[in-house]
């Protein structure tokens, strides 16, 4: 990360609270804020586009300051080089992709760039959807051509306010693959808010929570999501993130071998082609603890890994452990009558047995 190039810092009054945040932003990939409905997601992102005004604030992005109240900067939303794409597409009716698209690049004035637009079209797979109208275009092909109009701006930041929470399940499906094309290739920071944990995990490479206007937890995805000092509040969905290669491949049983610093796993073959880097998803629920290795066992998978660290869930039956595994860490949720029994301290070798792995990326 780089302060002196990204910087947001806000601070506003709210009805139930203050919004207080802080953050230097990296150059690239989705920083994805996260939290619960009304924790201030949707207006820190109105603060950042300069549709809300905060006192105390400093918006900083590649370099050229948005808002700077200690010099008496302000640049109204219009002048500010980003993307905004909200819940709903809000695509012109009255013309088709092809005319929203040239909206987008009308807007950006002397700095449009025809090239960059046709880029942005071909990235995004929107060239046999030119001639349709609005009123043609499913959900998931609506927030893509919404999402190409802000990018025809050629903006510093893009912001996307939670793009996937109109869409039914198979749309998002849908579109979840670009917006990870939009991540790999493009090389400006995005801000996203979501309230889904299976979209942090599959696409954020930089992770916020925010509870009740403050920062909860900030930094890599993989990280934050393991900390249980400040356990970030996922339900069921407590999970852990490792990147992997896919090294080998077994015909009979239809599985795959993915390799990780801490060992290696078996899940279900997708046809990826081995050599291939992943990002694998752990639910702590999907983890069990032998202090031996496991025989006579369905559980495939089995790594030894030590207790790093073990705290309180949510409700006083359960408890999450903290495992570092080979330097990469999990999460298993047992009850505190299993980790009394095995006799769970930190420094304690353990094997960790993972019965379901999923492939996100």
């Amino acid at each position: 990360m780089s302060p002196g190039n990204n910087r947001i810092r806000c601070a506003l009054p709210l009805a139930s609270f203050d919004l207080q945040v802080d953050l230097a932003l990296p150059q690239r990939g989705i920083t994805a804020v996260f939290g619960a409905s009304g924790s201030g997601k949707t207006t820190l992102l109105r603060c950042v586009a300069g549709l809300q005004r905060p006192h105390d604030a400093l918006v900083q992005i590649a370099g050229q300051l948005w808002q700077d109240d200690q010099q008496e900067i302000f640049l109204p939303t219009w002048q500010r080089p980003l993307g905004y794409v909200f819940q709903e597409a809000s695509l012109f009716d009255h013309l088709d992709v092809r005319g929203n698209l040239q909206y987008g690049l009308q807007r950006a004035g002397g700095t449009a760039d025809r090239a960059a637009l046709d880029a942005v079209i071909e990235l995004l797979g929107l060239e046999r959807l030119l001639p349709r109208r609005a009123h043609q275009l499913s959900g998931g092909e609506r927030q893509r051509v919404a999402i190409a109009r802000a990018l025809a701006t050629q903006p510093k930041l893009l912001l996307l306010d939670e793009p996937l929470a109109s869409l039914d399940h198979a749309r998002r499906q849908e579109i979840l693959p670009w917006l990870e094309r939009l991540r790999d290739e493009l090389h400006i920071p995005m801000l996203y808010v979501t309230h889904a944990a299976d979209e942090v995990a599959r696409m954020a490479d930089t992770l916020v929570v925010l509870k009740e206007g403050q920062v909860a937890a900030f930094g890599p995805v993989a990280e934050v999501l393991t900390r249980i000092d400040t356990p970030i509040v996922l339900g069921d969905d407590v999970s852990a993130l490792l990147d992997g290669v896919l090294e080998e491949r077994d015909e009979r049983w239809k599985l795959v071998r993915a390799r990780f610093a801490g060992g290696s796993l078996w899940l279900r073959d997708t046809g990826l082609a081995l050599g291939q880097h992943v990002r694998l998803r752990i639910l702590a629920r999907d983890v069990s603890i032998a202090t031996e290795p496991a025989q006579h066992s369905s559980i495939q998978n089995s790594i030894a890994c030590t207790v790093r660290a073990v705290a309180s869930d949510a409700h006083p039956s359960q408890v999450l452990v903290q495992l570092d595994c080979g330097g990469v860490l999990l999460l298993a949720r047992i009850t505190a009558r299993a980790a009394d029994a095995l006799g769970l301290v930190v420094g304690k070798a353990v094997w960790a047995q993972v019965k379901s792995v999923a492939l996100v990326q």
